[in-house]
């Protein structure tokens, strides 16, 4: 007998899988999709993942073996964590909070972190800031039997470029995938939404789709403010648009609110808004259609098109698209700096698997394997899941990998443009001055707010406080802070990055 001991997801191919195992199909969704999981360990073991495609974690219990399977989707859209007991005990489970309430669990920070999130802004890798906690990474599974623990990869990105193809059949390519995939993001039954900005990705989306309603967020400061766009998208698409407006006051207050329920602390300015977003959007919907991994797959960033020219040097610094605090800036700010506790390392392996590769595929990987997983897709979950909101994502999905796995990156990123082929699908649905819209980049007024006293006070406390005196220097983070302050708006990252990690620390260590 097989049993479900926790699962967190949204299986894709329900259908084809409830035929192929024979799964009444009427069953509500969670019961149906937990009776897959177990008729598909049943018949397919530990290769069972290579015949699902959505988003999901899962800890199954095989009784006639006495054994645990653990398993977390391909490119951990899901979260997943494990601890062992002094006694010997696993613990297991999709939120760190579940498990920190377990008996045997010893709440202990694991400072090592803070001097990788220093630099990147978030937890990457098996650690987390939790001594003993690790997270199971995208792609493996995890067995328990006997006390031993097993940890094994089933799935790793693989690119295969493939030449014989024009720009054109890419384009159509992507875009009669993403046809098929999108009657399955939900049911006949399920009502959505879709979360809108200004950039293609959200408006490829909602083209795609059959949802009346958009969800976006907005400013009072114009040049940060996307809104106006996806307002205009969404008439142009004739759908309507619902506009969240966020004031410098709501997003300081949220803070500690994400903080806490993301578990770990995480430096992206965006997650705060995500937060709010999330928060608003379920008020009138339970689940949301929302645009992620377009970008790390198809070449979306604007730091790519310097691939060809950082070359064979990408290795001795890449470690993805943040890279906030440089060595010795650390060396000089932190009370316990390890020169053997480096970001570089964490991204060896990947380099090796990309030998021989060109070096937008290499940082591509970089960033699906760290970046991804470690913020944007932890983000996703969290402020989601903390709201009461499902967030499905129809561009993360292994058919869609799969062809931009074999795109050359000649038709990702050229001198002009970034994500060619995706966008030149996008404009079969979309006009072109959307679908050919520069990216924006980072759109939160956070490097304005924070340098006004009347919204930084939290800030300027934080940076002062008992807290900040245990881990940093304190003369040198302030000098920081009143460098930003004075006008060095480059700063604002690191203020933010420092803060974000005291206020989550206080929530976690102090407060509770």
């Amino acid at each position: 007998m097989v049993k479900v001991q926790e699962y967190r997801g949204h299986i894709r191919n329900w259908e084809a899988l409830c035929k192929e195992l024979l799964v009444d199909r009427t069953l509500p969704r969670e019961e149906k999709e937990r009776q897959i999981l177990v008729k598909a360990y049943e018949k397919w073991g530990c290769d069972m993942a290579d015949h699902m495609y959505g988003m999901f974690a899962f800890a199954l219990w095989d009784e006639e073996e006495q054994k645990l399977f653990c398993l977390r989707d391909q490119f951990g859209t899901k979260p997943f964590y494990y601890y062992q007991t002094a006694a010997g005990q696993l613990l297991y489970g999709t939120t760190i909070r579940g498990i920190m309430e377990q008996p045997g669990f010893v709440k202990e920070l694991n400072e090592d972190m803070l001097q990788i999130y220093l630099t990147l802004t978030y937890g990457a890798g098996e650690d987390t800031f939790f001594k003993g906690l690790k997270k199971l990474l995208p792609g493996r599974y995890l067995i328990w039997k006997d006390e031993k623990l097993e940890i094994h990869r089933y799935w790793k990105p693989e690119f295969h470029p493939d030449d014989s193809k024009s720009l054109e059949e890419w384009a159509d390519e992507i875009h009669t995938t993403l046809q098929s995939i999108m009657p399955e993001v939900r049911t006949e039954e399920e009502h959505a939404e879709s979360f809108l900005s200004g950039g293609v990705d959200s408006s490829y989306v909602l083209a795609m789709s059959d949802v009346r309603t958009t969800d976006s967020c907005g400013y009072d400061e114009e040049r940060f403010d996307e809104s106006g766009l996806a307002a205009e998208t969404a008439r142009i698409l004739g759908r309507e648009n619902l506009r969240c407006r966020i004031t410098p006051e709501e997003y300081f207050e949220t803070v500690p609110y994400v903080m806490y329920h993301m578990e770990q602390p995480l430096g992206d300015a965006s997650a705060i808004v995500f937060a709010i977003a999330c928060r608003a959007a379920a008020e009138h919907t339970k689940i949301c259609y929302s645009g992620e991994g377009s970008d790390e797959f198809f070449g979306g960033y604007n730091m790519y098109r310097n691939a060809e020219r950082y070359g064979d040097n990408l290795k001795t610094f890449y470690v993805g698209n943040t890279n906030i605090m440089k060595e010795d800036e650390k060396k000089r700010i932190l009370k316990n700096y390890s020169a053997d506790n480096l970001p570089i390392n964490l991204v060896k392996e990947i380099y090796e698997e990309t030998e021989g590769l060109d070096p937008l595929t290499k940082m591509s990987d970089v960033d699906i394997q760290l970046w991804l997983e470690g913020d944007i897709y932890l983000n996703v979950d969290k402020m989601s899941t903390a709201a009461g909101l499902e967030i499905r994502m129809p561009l993360t999905d292994r058919r869609i990998f799969d062809i931009a796995s074999r795109i050359p990156s000649r038709y990702k990123v050229d001198k002009e443009q970034n994500k060619v082929a995706f966008r030149t699908a996008a404009a079969k649905v979309l006009p072109e001055e959307i679908a050919f819209r520069k990216k924006l980049g980072f759109i939160v007024p956070i490097r304005i707010w924070m340098a006004d006293d009347r919204y930084n006070q939290d800030v300027r406390a934080k940076f002062c406080s008992e807290t900040a005196e245990r881990f940093f220097h304190i003369d040198e983070i302030n000098a920081i802070f009143d460098e930003y302050i004075g006008g060095n708006s480059d700063n604002w990252r690191k203020v933010w990055t420092i803060y974000t990690f005291l206020v989550w620390y206080e929530e976690y260590f102090v407060k509770r």
